[in-house]
């Protein structure tokens, strides 16, 4: 599968530095069909996608499989996309669905037999350059992460990676699970009361989540 990644680096725009209004006029720019717009979300947005898909299929090849997939329905359907202002959580909410299809056919083909094992790699190229050290506590840490993640029911869990692991705000976490935001509140509330019980992963990111 060929990956698609951009091929120039016009009006990049760091995800620390664009505003949701920056957001919008390179989603309103690439629904017309301006090439440099699309590829600017798409540097914009990669490294995010890829870490949520890494997250919940914890298979390096299944992410980079799946955000080329997501990228490619964005494109198909961002002519489409009415209100370009709410283009992130459109974009999560694509990624949620096709993720969700990833486990759906992945459970399918488990039951029959011909599921792949789930590769065991890091989230980013960037373990192979650290020190042995550095792995071993990052991979205690994804450990721990994945057991407590495992624990949360599937909507608690996906509020939680939501609001954390991709930082969306309520409003958007609502617009991507097409749910309202008080089932979203409720939700996280609950996420969160079993984060503050798991004493080894509130102690590691208590500075991040509160």
């Amino acid at each position: 599968m060929n990956r698609l990644y951009p091929t120039e680096k016009r009006e990049i725009i760091s995800l620390g530095m664009a505003d949701h209004q920056n957001i919008s006029e390179l989603a309103e720019k690439a629904g017309a069909g301006h090439r440099a717009s699309l590829e600017s979300l798409i540097s914009l947005f990669h490294k995010d996608i890829f870490r949520m898909a890494f997250y919940r299929t914890r298979s390096r090849m299944d992410a980079e499989d799946l955000t080329q997939e997501i990228f490619m329905q964005m494109i198909k359907s961002l002519p489409g996309l009415k209100d370009a202002s709410r283009f992130r959580p459109w974009l999560y909410r694509i990624a949620v669905n096709r993720i969700r299809d990833f486990h759906r056919k992945k459970s399918i083909l488990s039951f029959f037999g011909t599921a792949a094992d789930i590769e065991d790699s890091g989230c980013t190229t960037a373990e192979h350059t650290e020190n042995p050290l550095d792995r071993i506590i990052q991979k205690e840490f994804l450990e721990q992460f994945y057991a407590f993640t495992d624990s949360l029911s599937r909507w608690e869990r996906e509020v939680f990676m939501l609001r954390f692991a991709e930082q969306l705000g309520i409003k958007e976490i609502a617009e991507a699970l097409k749910k309202n935001e008080n089932t979203v509140k409720t939700h996280l509330y609950r996420a969160l009361k079993k984060f503050r019980e798991n004493s080894g992963l509130h102690e590691i990111l208590k500075g991040e989540i509160s």
